[in-house]
């Protein structure tokens, strides 16, 4: 019973504590800020950011093909044979020693044009006693060099290599600017559906207000006997139901808060108790002006992911190059030159060596070597597959550049009914605030009812709630138009220096980098939209006050 009594006592503590409402700090934080901690806190991005320098790895790793091998060995041979009586000769055969002190050296490498070359040398002497004493020293020095012809000669497998994995340093900077753009688009977007959360908050708060205010006056009516307990009754409902709505609203604030802060920071119990206040609080609208062919043009030139496609149909070619290097037969060219020593008069090394110095005994080869392939099955086949993978890489390309110009269109045509619904659902919120205003005088004067009253109060909160989704959706639209196009960088003005060596540690950088012509070019488009600006531009504002 005790343990029973400890155990309830722990639990209503605990619900207790987590009852308690956490402490709130309430910071406000513009759009830019909120991009500049995606790009150096995201997590996505942090991890993106060791793409190109692992890629640039790679290629130095590529260019080891082309490092000269050193090889150095020295070795010391005794050899010890037993004499004895030859009875076919009738003689006695004395035993023999020999030593034997050998070094060797070469140096092994590969050109980058294809031509091999060793560059080898051995030294040795010899000395012991057999029926006499002998000691001499004998060595050599040359140079072999191999030039292919025909196979291997265009390209081999370690230009293969390096050709494939500068084309993968440049996929991985491009994978690397795409991640950038993508999450500076999300940070855009959720940073607007914040705005329009914590407006939706305030529409509901005066929606509740409305609702109470209308439960008090029929109260009072109640009390005097001029309206029915009924109509009480369904007032009361509605307030219920306008504060159910906003907890939902203001649950559906906290969790885009939370998306919010998952986006640009990266300790999230830091700011787990902060209040994001968006700086401004309002969203705006105005005209853009949207060209197909303008966009058309900017997607098929800027995307990443577009460059990325081509990469890959370049590194195929380079592929399909090589493998149709590999169906020609090897013709190399083959020389070979160098200076021995040695002879009866040369006893020690360095008179090896100097012998070497003279350079009275050269030595030289040169030819050429054939090797054909009778069926060479396996390069013809390897060189059709990529013929084929390449027409394919091909074929996927150009169904992406369709994809894109499909999604660009339909992104202005998306922000063209975003913009135009801005305007609508305006026009209808006021509509829906002079009609409410006019329904409550009408109760006010008995020619009206409690319900058609309450049905107002919701139609001008749902119309307050589509006029700044509207807006929310507008500005989204432009975001995701601007990322479709590759132009999310440009716009947000992100500096973002494509340099392989710095990208894990350097941050990122939101500039705003003006040339004089880019200047010129935006006081010209500046003046043309003022131009054809129709209507002026639409504002969230605060739900209209209503007596």
């Amino acid at each position: 019973m005790r343990l029973l009594t400890i155990l309830l006592t722990l639990a209503g503590a605990a619900v207790t504590a987590l009852a308690q409402p956490k402490a709130t700090e309430v910071r406000k934080i513009s759009l830019e800020e909120c991009i500049q901690g995606a790009l150096n806190r995201n997590f996505d991005l942090q991890i993106a950011r060791y793409n190109p320098p692992m890629a640039l790895a790679d290629l130095r790793a590529a260019y080891a093909g082309w490092d000269p091998n050193l090889s150095l060995s020295g070795n010391h041979n005794f050899s010890l044979s037993g004499g004895g009586f030859n009875a076919t000769t009738v003689t006695n055969t004395p035993s023999s020693v020999s030593d034997v002190n050998s070094f060797k050296s070469s140096l092994v490498g590969l050109s980058p044009w294809g031509l091999s070359y060793t560059l080898e040398g051995d030294v040795r002497e010899t000395y012991g006693r057999s029926s006499d004493r002998f000691d001499s020293s004998v060595g050599q020095a040359q140079v072999t060099l191999t030039q292919p012809l025909l196979k291997n000669f265009w390209i081999d497998q370690t230009r293969l290599n390096i050709r494939v994995a500068k084309n993968r340093l440049k996929y991985s900077e491009l994978g690397l600017k795409q991640i950038i753009m993508t999450t500076a688009t999300q940070v855009e977007q959720a940073y607007y559906d914040l705005i329009y959360f914590r407006t939706n908050v305030g529409v509901q708060e005066k929606a509740l207000t409305l609702a109470e205010q209308l439960v008090a006056e029929n109260q009072k009516r109640v009390e005097v006997g001029t309206l029915a307990q009924l109509d009480l009754e369904s007032a009361k409902s509605q307030a219920e139901s306008s504060r159910a709505d906003l907890a939902n609203a203001r649950n559906s604030l906290a969790k885009q808060e939370n998306l919010l802060k998952q986006l640009f920071v990266d300790d999230f119990s830091a700011w787990d108790s902060v209040e994001l206040q968006p700086t401004p609080e309002t969203l705006e609208a105005p005209r853009q002006l949207l060209n197909r062919q303008d966009s058309w043009s900017k997607a098929l030139t800027q995307r990443p992911d577009l460059l990325q496609a081509k990469l890959d149909v370049e590194r195929q070619g380079v592929t399909l190059k090589y493998n149709y290097n590999q169906l020609f037969p090897e013709l190399d060219l083959v020389g070979t030159y160098g200076h021995s020593a040695g002879g009866a008069s040369v006893v020690e090394f360095g008179q090896a060596l100097d012998q070497f110095r003279e350079g009275n005994r050269p030595f030289y080869s040169y030819g050429a070597q054939l090797t054909i392939p009778l069926s060479n099955l396996g390069a013809r086949a390897a060189y059709r597959k990529s013929k084929l993978a390449l027409e394919q890489l091909v074929l996927t390309l150009k169904k992406l550049e369709q994809g894109i110009m499909i999604t660009v269109a339909n992104d202005i045509d998306l922000a063209q009914s975003s913009f135009e619904q801005v305007g609508a659902r305006r026009r209808a919120a006021e509509y829906a605030a002079a009609d409410l205003d006019a329904e409550r005088k009408k109760l006010d004067s008995g020619k009206s009812t409690t319900y058609t009253v309450l049905q107002k109060q919701r139609d001008l909160t749902t119309a307050l709630g589509n006029e700044i989704l509207a807006l929310d959706n507008y500005n989204k639209a432009l975001s995701q138009l601007s990322l479709d196009e590759g132009a999310t960088l440009e716009r947000l003005r992100i500096n973002v220096e494509l340099t392989s060596t710095v990208f894990a540690a350097a941050p990122l950088s939101l500039q705003a980098v003006d040339t004089e012509a880019q200047t010129k070019a935006r006081e010209a488009l500046e003046k043309k939209m003022q131009e054809l600006q129709s209507q002026p531009p639409q504002t969230t504002r605060p739900a209209p006050e209503l007596k």
